[in-house]
């Protein structure tokens, strides 16, 4: 306590000190720190730019180690220089010389509970220190998981607001891990209830949202462990992000109406923004566009053998950047990808399988040699809006869903974990844009679902429908639409100063 206090005075002191200078830029300056994940570092740093276009001073704060890996990804040595635009770290306890530290999420969300607080509040302090060539520091933009940012907020008495880089069906899911404990839900009495039909209760009373099984919310109410990591660090989450000034939610009206109507009490302020691309797309002559955004170095190969592929022709195959499978289920996949007889791109990053080597059998390479293609990471969104993709099997991250959206590229559905689940039951129920692969799918059903989305009716209908839905995103993104009216809502109410 006696810690953050003197917070308090050092950081009145030094505001004092730069007013009375009146040497600073007349400029609001936000600070925006995503959770140090690939999928939050990319919807974050896609808010920044359109901030960065509103007229905002902005300092993008990653954790020390992904600060160096996107560094590295990007090829540069720094990214100083840009104006207005600035890249800054902090320090993490995570491991400098260990590659998967971001990638094992009970002991990273541990890490951001337990450490991360102090390093920050220190970093607001410094940045608006009177030799700082920065204007004050107005208003916090951060991840919605990042719960400790509202105590640093708090302590400087600026304005936070929390970036839910989820869908509103997802977030609302996520609030009702209370409420199951609560009701004797969870945790689970033991492991057999992941398997004895328990999964199926339905979970009627969640406002806005109708026939939720409990297997559809997000996997970390299936624990038996009352204090497990990833629960806890949930309800911290929900709980404070109530505290901040307003939230975003990285969706749009019309897609989740109904959820929004229903998450609006329960914040002070709701602004449902996105698809960030979308609005970015509007942005002419945007001088942050060479500014990637991914922490693996992007393979641009694939675009030039996509561009020998007939248009919707090709299977894109990417289970995200963190989701991981065994031995046998990439084998599956993979012979289930080549009985379909289609044309495919697939994405298999080094660690995507538990423990071993992402490896194929040889005999399936020799298979699928002149039609299919595997790289280690690619640029997503340029190749959902290829014209020779055709389906999206994804693990049903929010960055993909939405992402495959914005393209009009229909989906088969195979979540992991986390919100994936309840990504997938209203890609598949609710938007009608997906179809479901069984967790224990086999190479026959596999192929069968590849050929059913590539050629078969459902998967013509689920074009027709995601058409639909990527017309009203467009709308929703339009100058007079839903989510570019909320983005100056978000600026006049919350962020102005």
């Amino acid at each position: 306590m006696l810690y953050h206090c003197s917070l308090i005075r050092i950081f009145m002191f030094v505001y004092s000190e730069m007013d009375s200078k009146t040497t600073v830029a007349d400029k609001p300056h936000a600070v925006c720190i995503p959770s140090p994940a690939q999928s939050h570092i990319k919807a974050m740093l896609k808010f920044s730019k359109l901030l960065y276009h509103k007229g905002f001073h902005i300092t993008f704060v990653n954790t020390e180690f992904n600060h160096q890996r996107f560094l590295k990804s990007q090829g540069l040595n720094s990214l100083d220089g840009l104006p207005d635009f600035q890249f800054k770290s902090i320090p993490d306890s995570l491991p400098p010389s260990d590659s998967n530290a971001t990638q094992e999420l009970p002991s990273l969300c541990d890490s951001i509970m337990k450490y991360l607080l102090a390093p920050f509040s220190d970093f607001l302090v410094k940045l608006n220190a009177a030799t700082s060539n920065n204007p004050p520091v107005t208003c916090i933009i951060s991840d919605g998981f990042m719960q400790f940012t509202v105590t640093a907020a708090q302590e400087l008495r600026i304005p936070i607001v929390m970036l839910f880089t989820i869908p509103a069906c997802s977030l609302m899911g996520f609030m009702q891990f209370s409420p199951l404990r609560e009701r004797g839900l969870t945790p689970l009495k033991d492991e057999c209830y992941l398997t004895n039909g328990y999964l199926d209760t339905v979970i009627d009373w969640i406002p806005g949202m109708n026939h939720i099984r409990l297997r559809d919310l997000p996997t970390y109410v299936q624990t038996t462990d009352p204090n497990d990591i990833m629960f806890k660090f949930i309800v911290h989450a929900v709980e404070t992000a109530p505290k901040a000034s307003g939230i975003i939610i990285h969706t749009f009206d019309a897609l989740e109406q109904e959820v929004l109507d229903a998450l609006t009490p329960m914040f002070p302020r709701v602004y449902s923004i996105g698809p960030l691309q979308l609005l970015l797309n509007r942005s002419a002559n945007d001088p942050l566009k060479s500014i990637g955004y991914s922490l693996w170095e992007e393979e641009t190969e694939c675009l030039r053998w996509l561009d020998t592929k007939a248009p919707n022709s090709v299977v894109y195959v990417n289970f995200g950047s963190i989701a991981a499978m065994t031995r046998p289920q990439l084998t599956e996949f993979g012979w289930g990808l080549a009985n379909s007889k289609h044309p495919f791109l697939w994405i298999i990053r080094p660690d995507l399988v538990v423990g071993e080597s992402a490896i194929l059998p040889p005999e399936f390479l020799v298979e699928t040699r002149d039609r299919g293609l595997i790289a280690s990471w690619c640029p997503q969104e340029e190749v959902l809006n290829h014209p020779s993709i055709g389906g999206f099997l994804t693990h049903c991250g929010w960055n993909s869903i939405i992402e495959s959206v914005c393209a009009g590229v229909p989906m088969l559905c195979w979540p992991f974990f986390g919100d994936q689940q309840l990504n997938g039951r209203y890609t598949c129920n609710e938007w009608g844009i997906g179809m479901e692969i069984n967790n224990g799918a086999n190479r026959e059903e596999v192929g069968k679902l590849v050929r059913e989305l590539m050629e078969g009716d459902t998967g013509k209908k689920m074009k027709k429908k995601v058409m639909e839905w990527k017309n009203l995103a467009e709308e929703a993104t339009g100058s007079h639409g839903s989510s570019s009216i909320n983005l100056n809502n978000l600026v006049n109410e919350v962020l102005l100063p």
